[in-house]
């Protein structure tokens, strides 16, 4: 039925990647310029460790990763080697900024509407599930506790997906980069679940009761607006310090700090700063230090895997786990986060919006596939650091996140220019339209004269 034949009383369809509110978008288009940038410096980073590991001067790589900092003393466990303080350190910075970004959302963001979250929540729902499947198929028959990778291919990495759509999305519309960041956001709140969950060890009830100690003097000192920095700090560090010797991993302790800081100053408090909460203070703050820092650090660390040559390349992709991590990101994602997509528009009043093409959705879900930081830390929490495993799960993230982006960036390109095609019409067709109304305007300008 045409559009202007519908009838009256049928509810309209609710469009799926809206572009939200004017405030919600910008907040999220500055948000995109730092994990841009962020994404440079960690791909950066990847490419150093990747030289180095494969270089004449591997063993000083080694050694660098190997080269312990810490102590064991008062009863905790801190004598950590360089790679595991940036796995479990400055990836709590990163979870911080997570656990903001997550309350920031569902508090005040879009994702308040559950018309809005409904969508990402259920593509990154999808988008998990897909990957896990495709592994453990893959994987089943191996044995020895294969299958326990399952999650690695599930994660999104935000600043390499974020560096990827800024260079080639000068024109897609400003709708699927919200859809791509608000689905990592969920994406990211599922993972450290999963971690939490899946990937801790025996949990010792007693550090953890001590962690809760100084979180609540942190959750108490943020809800009333207190910044002392000499104060939060040993707080966050004592929140940290106790999770770790809980067994839980130590990221899930920023997710936790996180969530405790307040989206939204109390009517009470007056002034010009009612309504904003130290959550956005923070996040200004702290995340050019985990996109531009802690997440490049972690891949550093992270990323620097003996290749072999071809030879070592093509047997290190010919072994299962490889194998199921490179097609639970390339293809997993792309069918979970698609495919579910597909269904809520189908199964529900939702629709396309407008402004967009499910070639799109396709593009971005590709692009989705982009795996590194939180699937190189899962792989190591699977099959432990430094394990047999350890160098093809490397190979396999890097080359499944590697495939998704190649592949997302050639749809998106092709995309790009369409929109890009579209505008320009657009735009001649407004200076040709402008034309006659001003002479129009001029005529009766003399007339009235």
């Amino acid at each position: 039925m045409p559009h202007d034949q519908q009838n009256p009383e049928q509810k309209p369809r609710t469009p799926l990647f809206s572009h939200g509110s004017w405030s919600e978008t910008s907040r999220i288009a500055d948000i995109l310029r730092k994990e841009t940038i962020g994404g440079a410096i960690l791909l950066v980073a990847t490419v150093v460790a990747l030289i180095w590991a494969n270089s004449a001067w591997a063993d000083s790589y080694t050694s660098l990763s190997e080269f312990h900092v810490g102590t064991d003393a008062l009863g905790v466990h801190l004598d950590l080697s360089l790679a595991t303080w940036a796995a479990d350190g400055l990836l709590a910075i990163f979870f911080f900024v997570v656990g903001l970004e997550l309350k920031r959302e569902f508090v005040a963001g879009d994702l308040r509407d559950p018309s809005r979250a409904a969508l990402p929540i259920a593509a990154a729902v999808g988008g998990m599930i897909a990957p896990a499947l495709i592994f453990v198929a893959i994987t089943a028959h191996v044995g020895d506790g294969a299958t326990q990778g399952w999650a690695i291919p599930t994660a999104t990495d935000i600043a390499f997906a974020v560096a990827v759509l800024a260079v080639i999305s000068t024109h897609l519309p400003a709708a699927l980069r919200t859809f791509l960041l608000t689905l990592a956001v969920v994406d990211d709140l599922l993972a450290i679940t999963v971690i939490a969950l899946f990937y801790s060890d025996d949990i010792k009830l007693g550090a953890l009761a001590l962690a809760a100690v100084p979180l609540v003097l942190f959750a108490i000192c943020v809800q009333r607006r207190i910044r002392a920095w000499w104060l939060l700090i040993p707080l966050a560090v004592l929140t940290w310090v106790f999770v770790h010797e809980s067994g839980i991993h130590a990221t899930v302790a920023g997710v936790l700090l996180g969530l405790t800081v307040p989206v939204l100053r109390s009517k009470e408090a007056g002034g010009p700063e009612a309504g904003i909460g130290l959550a956005e203070h923070f996040e200004h703050r702290i995340r050019p230090i985990s996109a531009g820092i802690a997440i490049p650090i972690f891949a550093f660390f992270a990323a620097g895997v003996t290749i072999g040559g071809l030879g070592g390349l093509t047997d290190a992709l010919s072994d299962p786990i490889a194998l199921g991590i490179v097609f639970g990101l390339v293809v997993g994602k792309a069918v979970g986060v698609f495919g579910t997509t597909r269904l809520l528009a189908a199964f529900t009043r939702a629709s396309l919006d407008t402004s967009i093409r499910w070639i799109d959705v396709l593009g971005i879900s590709i692009l989705a596939g982009i795996g590194f930081t939180v699937s190189l830390l899962i792989g190591d929490l699977a099959y432990g650091e430094g394990s047999d495993r350890e160098e093809n799960v490397k190979i396999g993230v890097l080359a499944g996140s590697l495939l998704a982006a190649l592949i997302a960036s050639i749809l998106l390109r092709a995309r790009n220019r369409h929109y890009r095609r579209v505008r320009e019409e657009e735009e001649r067709d407004d200076d040709h339209d402008g034309i006659p109304d001003i002479y129009q305007d001029l005529g009766q300008d003399e007339s009235n004269s």
